[in-house]
């Protein structure tokens, strides 16, 4: 079952002092918040044609220590003594995710607010002036847990390979077939990112275990501290008419548009974090039903493939994207189109071979889909 926290206790060495009880997750896998789209993701990504090549030879010349000393050196490391109260997140964080070693963290000067996990054997935290200055405590709260989230789910390693290789694409751009092949690893990893980044907000969310802080925070990542400008309502509002809104011509702009970003809209990643706050896989993990990291070694890659094909198919079907909803209806129709093509092309069935006959007058159906082969549901 998963623990309450009780208020300023010590615990393995994390000092925890939150401003109010929240519930923790022993032994927690990454399997109970990653995404479906996020582990499909990173499966497709790693069958991608030189992805392993490039990831072995990146794995050992990438500049590890070279990156620690940067940040050392030029930006101020989180503790005790230095952004204390960011400090006492990360440790919270750590506690309730269960994550046994407290990655570094540090907060670097830029006005822009982001957060990162970087780092190839161990993970290293980085949020910078802007964001600090922007969230309030809980808001932050679950930017730290997503980070958090994104050390336990070892998302680290990839980011770090994301970052050069967006690098090297710019400086290697004259050599056609060269930037090709990196931009086709870029483009995999960068899909890959964005899923990422759904399941680090659910993890978020897991530390925080506030959605409307969760809500504020994405909401002023969007638009500022303008917060009594803004309403959450109104905000999610916008992410069902980007989906739902415009005709197929919108539908391929979007896909346009995300495809240089390594982050999901933001509208779009506070509904798909709302929903699964409602969901009833959210409310078994905070009664404590969730998967534990020493069951990870049994679990079967087909039962997360079915997860992520499930998920893939609930949200197709459920979209209100025009273009999905013009695949549903396609895949809807198909069986009917295939009866229409072989009844208008009977000729050309081989002797012996007569198109399936549904009930009532023979030849005939008693309605366009009733004489339709059944379907292999397995």
């Amino acid at each position: 079952m998963g623990e309450d926290m009780s208020d300023g206790h010590e615990h393995n060495g994390h000092e925890h002092v939150p401003s109010r009880q929240r519930r923790r997750f022993p032994g927690i896998s990454s399997r109970t918040y990653e995404h479906p789209a996020d582990r499909s993701a990173l499966v497709a990504l790693r069958k991608l044609s030189g992805f392993d090549t490039v990831f072995k030879a990146l794995s050992g010349l990438l500049p590890e220590r070279s990156l620690r000393l940067l940040f050392l050196s030029d930006s101020v490391r989180v503790s005790d003594q230095q952004f204390s109260h960011l400090n006492v997140m990360l440790r919270d964080a750590c506690y309730i995710l269960d994550l046994e070693k407290v990655p570094p963290m540090y907060v670097n000067q830029d006005p822009q607010p982001n957060a990162m996990c970087i780092g190839l054997d161990e993970p290293i935290i980085v949020v910078t002036t802007g964001l600090v200055e922007l969230l309030d405590e809980e808001e932050m709260r679950a930017v730290v847990g997503h980070e958090v989230g994104h050390a336990l789910s070892g998302h680290s390693v990839y980011r770090t390979i994301l970052l050069f290789l967006t690098s090297l694409a710019v400086r290697v751009a004259w050599i056609p077939l060269g930037n090709l092949a990196i931009m086709a690893i870029v483009t995999g990893l960068r899909e890959w990112f964005r899923k990422s980044e759904l399941s680090a907000d659910r993890a978020g969310l897991l530390v925080g275990q506030d959605l409307q802080a969760s809500m504020r925070g994405l909401m002023k990542i969007a638009g500022g501290n303008h917060l009594h400008e803004m309403n959450v309502d109104a905000f999610l509002a916008q992410a069902d008419e980007y989906e739902a809104g415009g005709d197929l011509r919108d539908s391929v702009l979007k896909i346009l548009n995300v495809l240089p970003r390594s982050h999901p809209f933001t509208t779009v990643r506070a509904a798909e974090l709302k929903k699964w706050a409602e969901s009833r896989d959210y409310q078994r993990i905070m009664d404590g039903h969730y998967p534990r990291r020493d069951e990870d070694k049994d679990t079967s890659v087909r039962d997360s493939w079915r997860d992520s094909a499930n998920h893939y198919t609930t949200h197709v079907k459920n979209s209100k994207d025009p273009l999905m909803k013009l695949v549903t209806d396609l895949a809807g129709g198909a069986g009917d189109l295939g009866d229409r093509v072989r009844r208008g092309f009977g000729g050309f069935t081989s002797p012996g071979q007569q198109p399936p006959q549904g009930p009532g007058t023979p030849g005939t159906s008693d309605s366009p889909g009733d004489d339709r082969p059944p379907r292999d549901e397995s």
